[in-house]
């Protein structure tokens, strides 16, 4: 089939890479624009791009696809080379920009979407990591027709995949996105075999996106929200508290069961172990990083630093 495909992280580059192999051919692709990326903050592109380069796949990279906004230059020039792509299909993964009515109306069979839920639960930008802040038992892949609405378009195949004890973000994230890929190689195997379903109207839950801001661990939250959320965080924005000036961040933890305090004491801080009340139990905080330093374990992070037991970590 000749399609065109937009996304921009490695997710969506999972599935690009898979529809190349299957014999699809992408005449176009769309991703994000480079982005200042590392400490020297030099652009870097999507891997998307890298992909679409290596494979020497025709790319834009508009800032917008609306034709009325403030770069409607941009999104102009991707009007032109989308219709000139003459293609069938836009499979779109983790794109970044809403595609407006005149992208979704422009290929013959529409377009089609991969969202890393199980929908209508945890419709929109983060359903990865809310799902693991949740506590949910499983989760999974959607492949499903857009429309202008967010993530409400017509299922077309669902595969479900189970959430592990342990799962951060990134574990999460690398088993759906060779899961979408192969949902969608099989979905545009016989495109015409595929069968719309409207979504269920309960159950609709929203996955709002990341903010930096939530990195702050609130010690008075149960320790269980608080250890999810520590792998909903991994790699990013990472949870976090504030010692003797320094934001450290805490990339594992466990439950302590047994154990409680006010919330934010440090009940112990020797042989190894760093354990710390929560508004309900408490947590060993097993993996944590210093600012400018690597991950290491609790204790590696204790050492020079005598005196923690019976201090607070909260505000």
């Amino acid at each position: 089939m000749r399609i065109c495909f937009a996304g921009t992280p490695e997710f969506a580059a999972t599935a690009l890479a898979a529809l190349v192999g299957a014999g699809h051919q992408v005449a176009l692709v769309l991703t994000q624009p480079d982005r200042p990326a590392g400490r020297g903050l030099k652009l870097q592109p999507s891997p998307v791009k890298a992909l679409a380069l290596q494979h020497g796949i025709a790319l834009a990279q508009p800032r917008s696809l609306r034709l009325d906004g403030k770069f409607s230059d941009d999104a102009a020039a991707a009007s032109a080379v989308l219709r000139a792509a003459d293609a069938e299909l836009l499979v779109v993964a983790a794109y970044g920009l809403i595609l407006p009515q005149w992208v979704l109306s422009l290929p013959p069979r529409g377009c089609l979407n991969i969202h890393g839920s199980v929908l209508p639960r945890w419709r929109g930008a983060a359903p990865i990591h809310r799902a693991i802040e949740a506590g949910d038992a499983r989760t999974g892949i959607t492949l499903m027709q857009m429309d202008a609405g967010l993530d409400t378009g017509d299922m077309l195949l669902v595969a479900e995949e189970p959430i592990h004890p342990g799962d951060t973000t990134a574990s999460l994230h690398d088993r759906l996105a060779a899961l979408g890929a192969q949902l969608v190689v099989q979905g545009l195997a016989a495109p015409d075999a595929l069968r719309r379903r409207p979504q269920p109207a309960a159950g609709v839950t929203y996955a709002h996106k990341i903010d930096k801001a939530e990195a702050a661990i609130d010690w008075a939250q149960p320790a269980a929200a608080i250890e999810r959320r520590v792998r909903a965080f991994d790699p990013f924005p990472g949870a976090s508290f504030q010692l003797d000036g320094e934001t450290v961040k805490l990339w594992r933890a466990t439950l302590r069961p047994g154990l409680a305090g006010t919330p934010g004491q440090v009940l112990a801080a020797g042989d190894g172990r760093l354990t710390v009340a929560c508004g309900d139990g408490a947590l060993d905080l097993l993996q944590l990083q210093r600012p400018g330093g690597r991950r290491t374990d609790a204790g590696a992070f204790l050492q020079g630093r005598p005196g923690l037991a019976g201090r607070s970590l909260a505000g």
